[in-house]
């Protein structure tokens, strides 16, 4: 599984991304079940909509994808809550929307370029779903740091996938036949 470390720090980041969603949304609109089937349409339209970009467009260097996701957590960490509740209601769903869906969204494109290129899909699925559960139990530590602050947690679980990923490609480069030489 060592080659998949990083969609297994992909899988526990991207938990935390829809647990701190879920709780942000129910402190905004409030704790019901519309709220909550809202947020979960919110996600999953943000995967299929990555999914459908992602298989019509190919990204060559896999760093700008992170470094807009990096820019997507970034700007929901700026925008503290508290500012969104000042907004009359429709303003505050769009700008809450745009905060939290962008980064799922642009989580689930590097998600859908890495996933193109793996060997064993079982295998990498299972890296994924492992992270997810590491995920849930880092769920816990926002007891201590507060939700907004698994933004930053989340962050540097995609930073470890970047650098896991990376890593990955460096090794499937160093490890690639040289090419041969045709005398004539």
């Amino acid at each position: 599984m060592r080659p998949y470390l990083d969609l297994l720090f992909m899988g526990a980041a991207f938990l935390l991304l829809e647990t701190k969603n879920v709780v942000q949304f129910a402190l905004l609109f409030g704790t019901t079940w519309v709220v909550n089937a809202l947020v979960f349409i919110g996600i999953l339209t943000a995967v299929l909509a990555a999914i459908e970009v992602a298989r019509r467009l190919q990204w060559r260097d896999p760093r700008l994808l992170y470094l807009a996701l990096l820019l997507s957590l970034a700007l929901a960490w700026a925008v503290p809550p508290h500012l969104l509740l000042g907004l009359t209601l429709i303003p505050r769903f769009v700008v809450a929307v745009l905060l939290a869906f962008i980064p799922i969204f642009i989580a689930n494109l590097v998600f859908a370029q890495r996933f193109k290129t793996v060997g064993a899909s079982t295998v990498a699925f299972g890296a994924n779903l492992l992270g997810a559960m590491v995920g849930g139990l880092l769920e816990y530590s926002s007891l201590v740091v507060g939700y907004r602050t698994l933004l930053l947690v989340i962050a540097v679980l995609y930073a470890l996938a970047f650098i896991f990923g990376s890593v990955r490609g460096l090794e499937l480069i160093s490890n690639a036949p040289a090419p041969s030489r045709v005398r004539s």
